[in-house]
């Protein structure tokens, strides 16, 4: 198969990419200056015997049809690089030159001896993340844990007699990203001066003579004294709106009336322009109708897909970032079920996520341990039908069954795991604080926590299992 993948890309002309060898590099034959030689037990040796690299290699290589160009860096490069950056939470500078410096690192990524120069530039990790979007990710999720499940030997295996089989845990979280904390003030003073950009655009451009009044200074200094202002009350905080409304209103309209007499923005301001316009509309809106509420809030506007998340924790009660639903089954697995920028009710997540682990396993769970979002007369009936039992107290009087108080504190005890694993990918694995700038990197960069917490949570010997029902 290797060999007629080979073929069909050489027949093509395809120098897009190059398949690489079978061969395994191994750390006994990974070159050292004076005689050094890698430890096997070093964590980054260990995970790269458990990553099915060639099984991936085949489906990225697939994203290269194109005859000519560059050959492209090898999938190990690329996914190993990204799952360093994640684990070690490096910026992408620092990570070129953790990668130049430590061994173990250049073993992991498949460089085939140590060398001292760069593996590539630090620019190119943009189009690394663009090119394994959350699809990629989550195919990658998929395959590692069908390796890591082959040679779990001390699992149980299903039991046919047994119509359900296995404990399925989900619940729901927020991704922060960077994004500074969105205050109506902050976003129509930042609009504010990037339609004064475009307007000196305009004039540089095409050589117009006269500036518009845009009052930008008066705006400026009056935007400055509501920023000191400690405690600002709600009055100051209105009529500060008020003014900026209309400091931005007059830009776009200067703007619209350059457009109407045939002169065109510049395609990089294109997007810019039609963000804040919805902006403005949106502030306008609250503005006129005494309301903090609208569909499809922007919160940022350099990450316009951002949407203000209702959490309800002690920490924050609001959260801006991306939602998403994380499935684990009885090894402790995750994966992820559902991941959207706009806010859902999760209670709608559960019945896909108990087909697809039917899916993966041919089996129902015996049991599903979720919060009180989920136990929807709905969802109830669904796993009444299916024989699955579902964590939390019945409808009706309290049970009074001791056996039953038991088995609910078994549940939320183990429903922990997931709290657990949501600490340690925030924590540890750079899903605290998302700093890509792109929709489609921030949801590739949630994907690559899961899968690198995935591959660093488990022990690399003998594999455990979390539930045994």
């Amino acid at each position: 198969m290797d060999d007629l993948l080979k073929f069909l890309c050489t027949w093509r002309g395809n120098l897009m990419y190059k398949i690489t060898e079978m061969s395994q590099i191994s750390f006994y034959d990974f070159n050292q200056a004076y005689g050094f030689a890698l430890d096997s037990k070093n964590e980054w040796i260990q995970r790269a015997e458990l990553i099915p690299w060639h099984t991936l290699e085949r489906s990225y290589a697939r994203m290269f049809p194109a005859k000519v160009g560059n050959v492209a860096k090898p999938l190990r490069m690329v996914l190993g690089a990204l799952i360093i950056q994640a684990k070690k939470q490096l910026s992408d500078a620092k990570l070129v030159q953790e990668l130049t410096e430590n061994p173990y690192l250049q073993f992991f990524i498949g460089l085939p001896a140590f060398q001292s120069k760069k593996p590539f530039d630090s620019s190119s990790l943009v189009g690394f993340r663009k090119r394994l979007n959350v699809a990629f990710m989550q195919e990658a999720n998929a395959l590692i844990l069908s390796a890591l499940e082959e040679v779990n030997d001390g699992a149980p295996l299903p039991v046919e007699t047994k119509e359900n089989v296995g404990t399925e845990i989900l619940d729901a979280t927020c991704a922060p990203s960077n994004v500074r904390f969105p205050r109506d003030t902050s976003l129509l003073n930042e609009a504010r001066t990037q339609l004064e950009g475009m307007i000196d655009w305009f004039h540089k451009q095409y050589g117009f003579e006269k500036k518009p009044r845009t009052y930008r200074r008066v705006a400026h200094k009056e935007y400055l004294a509501f920023a000191k202002t400690k405690r600002p009350g709600a009055k100051k905080i209105r009529a500060t709106v008020r003014k900026q409304l209309g400091y931005v209103a007059r830009d776009l309209r200067y703007l619209a009336d350059y457009m109407q007499d045939g002169y065109a923005l510049a395609p990089k301001f294109t997007n810019k322009y039609l963000i804040i316009t919805q902006l403005v509309a949106q502030q306008q809106y609250m503005f006129d109708h005494h309301t903090h509420q609208v569909d499809h809030r922007i919160i940022s506007l350099s990450q316009p897909f951002l949407r203000p998340i209702i959490r309800g924790k002690a920490k924050a009660k609001t959260e801006f970032g991306t939602k998403f639903d994380v499935s684990l089954d009885t090894n402790g697995f995750a994966r992820i079920e559902k991941l959207s920028f706009d806010a859902y009710n999760e209670s709608t997540v559960l019945e896909e996520a108990v087909e697809n682990y039917k899916e993966r396993t041919g089996f129902y769970p015996e049991r599903i341990l979720v919060d009180q979002i989920y136990r929807t007369k709905k969802n109830r009936a669904y796993c009444k039908e299916h024989g699955i039992r579902m964590s939390g107290p019945k409808l009706g009087r309290p049970a009074k069954e001791p056996q039953d108080k038991q088995i609910s504190q078994q549940d939320n005890a183990d429903r922990i795991e997931v709290e657990r694993f949501f600490s340690l990918a925030k924590r540890c694995n750079g899903m605290g604080l998302i700093m890509t700038k792109l929709p489609e990197t921030v949801m590739s960069s949630i994907a690559l926590s899961v899968l690198v917490t995935n591959l660093f949570a488990l022990p690399t010997g003998t594999f455990f299992v979390l539930y045994v029902v």
